[in-house]
C-alpha cells in the first residue's frame, strides 16, 4: 500500500514509509512513525507522555478523535501523598527569557500515549504489532545521529536532560551533552519495545513496565497508583466540524483546547472576504491579530466557567463558546476593532508544553490520520532498567493555575494538541497540526487560510512567514514586508520582528490532495515544516518501484 508521510525527523518518517511499503495503512505507518519519534526526536517526545490522533476511515466515512492525554493521577490513595514527593523546580534559558520548570516522579501525570497506540492498532491497523514496532526498535538499538534541530532543543534542557545519571547516561553518555554529529543509543529502551511488540499495551499498564514505573514511584516519592495505570482509558469522541468556505474542518474536542479555539477563531474569521487582500500585507495581519486577540479573550471566560466532571475525566463542555450567540457577539466586536473603535486588551494566556511533535499519514486507499504527542520537557529521570523515560505534564506550570497538584484524581489534563483534517465535497484533502505551545492553533488557522483562502499549494502555505498575537504583542515572523510592519507600528501595534523564520512560530507537518474531491486513490504530497526539522517520505508500489 503507497502513501506519503510528513514527521519532524528523517527517521520519523522513514519509519512510517517502510510500513507503508511493506503494505501498512496510515494507522500502521502512524504508529511505527511515532514510536520512533521516540528515538529521533526524544528532546521532544518521549514513550511516557501523551497524545491526541484523528482519523479518517474511508470504509465509514467518518472520522474518530482518540485522545490519550495524561491525566491526573493518584486515583486510589484518598487525596493522601507521599510524606516528601519528588518535585523539584528547573530553569530553562532561552535567550531572550527564561522559564521555570519543575520535574522529578511527582511531575509525572498518568501516561497515555503507549494506550493510545495500541488501541489505534487494534482497532484500524493491519499489520502485526510486532512489525510496526521494528523500525524504532532497529534505530534504538543502531541510535541516531543528533542533527542541528534536534541539537539546540536538546542544548536548552540540559538542566533537565543530565539532571540524572540515568536519563544523563542516554544525552551526556561521555559526561558531556550530546551535540550535532553525536550518537545517541537507546539500548534499554529497545529492549522494553521488543517485549512490547509481543505482550502489547498491558506491558504499561498492568506488566512489569508498570510494576517497575511504581517501584520507581513508591521509592521516590511520585504520585502514580496501580489503579491510575490500570484504568486509564483512551477516549473517542466525534470531531467539532466547523463549515468555512466550502470546506468542513475537523477538530478535537477537549481535552484539547486547540480544538474548540481554532473553530471559534474559523466561525470568526468566515464572516470576513478575504477576497482581494493581500497576502500577508497589513489588512490581512490586522484581520488575523483581532481574531487571535478575541479568540484569547474567549477562551479566559470559557475557561473560567464551572468544569462539568459528569464524564468522570473533567473534560469542559463547549456549547458555549462556540454558540451562535457569542459568535455573533465577538463578531461585532472584531468589526468594531476593525474600525479601530474597539480594541479589547485580552488577558494573560496559560502556555503548554512546547515540546511537541506531529506526524501527518495518507495512504492510497484514502485513510488518513492526523497525530500529536507531548511528554512535556521530561521528568529528568529513566525508570530503571526498562529505558523509558516518563512525561512532567504536573510540572507545567501554566496546565495548573490553580496550583501544582489540585486537580482531582482521574481529571485529563489541557491541551494545545490539534491534530485536524479538512473536508472538501466529502472527502479528506488536507491533514495537519503543529507543535509550539500556544503558537499551535495560530499556525494551523494560518496554514489552512493560505490554502482555502490564498489558493496556494501546501508547499507554500507551510513555509508561508507567520503571524502570532499574544499578552499585548504581535509577533512577526521573518520574511514579512518591514513596511507592513510599519503600518502595523502606526496604528497602534506593539509589534515584535523576528528577522528569519523560527521553531517559535510551530512546526506545521502536512498531507494533502490537490484534487477536487474525487480522489480516494489518487497520489497525495508531504511537506514537513522546517522551522521543526520538518521531513517527508513517500511509500511507492512495486509498479512504481518498476518503472523507477
Amino acid at each position: 500500500m503507497s502513501g506519503v508521510i510528513a514527521a519532524g525527523h528523517p527517521h520519523t518518517a522513514q519509519a512510517g514509509a517502510e510500513i507503508l511499503q511493506q503494505g501498512g495503512n496510515a494507522v500502521d505507518a502512524a504508529v511505527a512513525a511515532t514510536f520512533a519519534s521516540f528515538v529521533a526526536e526524544a528532546s521532544l517526545v518521549n514513550i511516557g507522555g501523551g497524545g491526541i490522533a484523528q482519523l479518517y476511515d474511508p470504509h465509514s466515512g467518518q472520522a474518530t478523535v482518540y485522545d490519550f492525554f495524561s491525566a491526573m493521577p493518584g486515583l486510589s490513595k484518598n487525596g493522601s501523598q507521599p510524606a516528601k514527593i519528588d518535585f523539584r523546580q528547573v530553569s530553562i534559558d532561552f535567550g531572550v527569557a527564561q522559564q521555570a520548570f519543575y520535574i522529578g516522579r511527582a511531575s509525572v501525570a498518568v501516561p497515555g500515549v503507549v494506550a493510545g497506540l495500541c488501541t489505534l492498532m487494534e482497532e484500524a491497523g493491519t499489520l502485526p504489532l510486532a512489525t510496526v514496532l521494528q523500525p524504532a526498535i532497529r534505530l534504538a538499538r543502531k541510535g541516531i545521529i543528533m542533527s542541528d534541530v534536534p541539537a539546540y532543543i536538546t542544548s536548552l534542557l540540559e538542566p533537565i536532560l543530565t539532571d540524572t545519571s540515568g536519563i544523563a547516561a542516554i544525552f551526556a553518555p561521555t559526561g558531556t551533552l550530546a551535540k550535532a554529529g553525536d550518537r545517541l543509543i537507546f539500548h534499554q529502551l529497545a529492549d522494553t519495545l521488543e517485549t512490547l511488540s509481543q505482550q502489547g499495551a498491558d506491558l504499561f499498564y498492568t506488566g512489569a513496565v508498570a510494576r517497575a514505573i511504581l517501584a520507581d514511584q513508591q521509592a521516590n516519592g511520585g504520585l502514580l497508583t496501580e489503579t491510575d495505570l490500570a484504568g486509564y482509558q483512551v477516549l473517542r469522541s466525534t470531531p467539532i466540524e466547523v463549515d468555512y468556505r466550502d470546506h468542513t474542518i475537523l477538530l478535537p474536542p477537549p481535552s484539547s483546547s486547540g480544538g474548540p479555539l481554532i473553530a471559534f477563531a474559523l466561525k470568526l474569521l468566515s464572516a470576513t472576504s478575504l477576497d482581494g487582500i493581500a497576502h500577508n500585507g497589513f489588512d490581512h495581519l490586522r484581520l488575523l491579530a483581532e481574531v487571535m486577540r478575541l479568540a484569547n479573550v474567549a477562551r479566559a471566560e470559557w475557561e473560567a466557567e464551572p468544569v462539568q466532571t459528569a464524564n468522570g475525566h473533567g473534560l469542559k463542555h463547549i456549547d458555549s463558546l462556540l454558540a451562535d450567540k457569542n459568535i455573533a457577539d465577538y463578531g461585532q466586536q472584531l468589526d468594531e476593532a476593525l474600525a479601530g473603535r474597539l480594541r479589547p486588551v485580552e488577558p494573560k494566556v496559560r502556555q503548554g508544553p512546547s515540546n511537541t511533535t506531529h506526524i501527518s499519514v495518507a495512504d492510497s486507499q484514502g485513510m488518513v490520520i492526523s497525530i500529536t504527542t507531548s511528554a512535556g520537557e521530561s521528568a529528568g529521570f529513566v525508570v530503571g532498567e526498562t529505558g523509558v523515560i516518563l512525561n512532567n505534564m504536573l510540572g507545567e506550570i501554566d496546565l495548573h493555575p490553580g496550583g501544582f497538584h489540585q486537580l482531582p484524581p482521574g481529571h485529563r489534563l489541557q491541551t494545545m494538541m490539534t491534530p485536524t483534517l479538512v473536508m472538501h465535497q466529502g472527502e479528506p484533502i488536507l491533514a495537519l497540526g503543529s507543535g509550539g505551545s500556544n503558537r499551535i492553533r495560530t499556525a494551523i488557522l494560518q496554514t489552512m487560510s493560505n490554502i482555502i483562502d490564498f489558493k496556494t499549494n501546501l508547499a507554500e502555505a507551510v513555509a508561508a512567514s507567520r503571524l502570532h498575537y499574544e499578552d499585548g504583542q504581535m509577533q512577526l515572523e521573518g520574511g514579512i514586508a518591514p513596511e507592513v510592519a510599519d503600518q502595523l507600528e502606526a496604528v497602534g501595534y506593539k509589534v515584535n520582528r523576528w528577522h528569519a523564520r523560527n521553531m517559535f512560530f510551530g512546526g506545521t507537518h502536512a498531507v494533502a490532495h490537490p484534487g477536487d474531491g474525487h480522489h480516494a486513490r489518487a497520489p497525495w504530497i508531504a511537506v514537513g515544516d522546517p522551522r521543526r526539522g520538518g521531513s517527508v517520505a513517500m511509500a511507492k508500489t512495486p509498479t512504481e518501484d518498476h518503472r523507477g
